[in-house]
């Protein structure tokens, strides 16, 4: 991991770790250390002045580990997002954030963008993220944590188009690649800025092996010392299936959610919010006639409702654009063409009967 693409050896690193949540926690930690040091702050003196900043429909584990790394409410940047530009993260409006900040005597310390959002799939423009980001010096992340996994498939590695350009990224297995829970892979370009605020040596865990540069402490690239041999799960996914039947695994589910939403973009009654770029699928029943959108909303949450309870298959919701959308994903190991057929029609049978109370 800590190579570069032609083979020799690099500044890079990476570590395995168990959510998200610490993927960003740490490289936060990490960004706000150099970005002190860059300021010429003493201590945490400097850290009111520190930003950051994401796009609205960045995962709630980010404004968590921003709290959690001492940065200011105040001072965490949730950048609107449009449905026009399909709820991705809008460069222009970035820089804008970015630059109005260094104009009110704000250091711009740490961008997140993201491959895949969970409420609508979204797919910020990395390369451009990380150019902008470059004009101010800021960290850039990628939270790949759920899309990742579709860029095994070289006909999805465009989603990552510019990815050499950030200063990390995270991709969690135990999302969609048959790996269980927890697995994530942080990937960092230079591993020293991470273990700078992240070492710690006392006598007691000293050793030749670290103390030469022979071996990388993983200690010092995470929060906790102790450390799961998480490794070994995702080692044995990947040496059962291999590379071609895990491209299989993810083809076929967005394969299946493609067709999901043909049937739904066939029903007059329904809309697709966003566009899909994986395998999940953002729909709802849309306001129409004497139906308004408050009304849709409320049907929507009493489809939702209604088809939990049956047991037969379960509905997820979020809000996109101030509206209730229902996300139907597919990504277990065990589903076919047949399980998404028979749950398409047993949300038809659910909305047939809710139109006729």
């Amino acid at each position: 991991m800590n190579r570069t693409s032609t083979g020799s050896r690099g500044t890079g690193g990476g570590i395995i770790l168990g959510t998200t949540s610490e993927a960003m926690l740490v490289t936060l930690v990490a960004a706000r250390d150099a970005a002190l040091r860059r300021s010429g702050s003493i201590g945490v003196s400097g850290l009111p002045r520190l930003a950051v900043y994401a796009a609205d429909q960045t995962h709630s584990t980010f404004f968590k580990a921003c709290r959690l790394a001492g940065f200011d409410p105040a001072n965490i940047r949730s950048i609107p997002t449009t449905a026009e530009n399909h709820y991705e993260l809008d460069p222009a409006k970035l820089f804008e954030s970015m630059q109005a900040d260094v104009d009110a005597g704000l250091v711009p310390t740490y961008v997140c963008a993201t491959v895949g959002t969970t409420s609508s799939n979204a797919v910020d423009p990395v390369g451009v993220v990380a150019e902008v980001a470059a004009l101010f010096g800021a960290w850039v992340h990628v939270d790949a944590a759920y899309a990742g996994s579709a860029c095994i498939c070289p006909e999805f590695r465009h989603h990552l188009n510019g990815v050499e350009r950030v200063d990390s990224i995270s991709v969690s297995p135990h999302k969609w690649l048959l790996t269980c829970l927890d697995c994530t892979c942080l990937y960092v370009r230079d591993a020293r800025r991470l273990s700078d605020s992240m070492e710690t040596n006392p006598e007691y865990l000293k050793n030749d092996a670290t103390d030469s540069g022979e071996v990388t402490d993983l200690k010092d690239m995470q929060v906790g010392v102790g450390r799961r041999f998480r490794g070994l799960k995702l080692w044995m996914v990947m040496r059962t299936y291999g590379t071609a039947k895990l491209q299989e695994h993810i083809r076929s589910d967005i394969a299946m959610a493609k067709m999901f939403e043909g049937l739904v973009r066939a029903d007059h009654r329904f809309e697709i919010v966003v566009p899909r770029n994986f395998a999940m699928v953002c729909f709802r029943i849309k306001a129409s006639g004497a139906m308004t959108e408050e009304h849709a909303d409320e049907a929507n949450r009493v489809l939702m409702k209604n088809l939990n309870k049956t047991g037969k298959a379960y509905i997820a919701h979020t809000v996109v654009g101030h509206r209730i959308v229902l996300r139907f994903a597919v990504g277990s190991s065990l589903q076919e063409e047949r399980h998404v057929r028979s749950a398409w029609e047993l949300i038809k049978s659910t909305t047939n009967k809710m139109m006729m109370e």
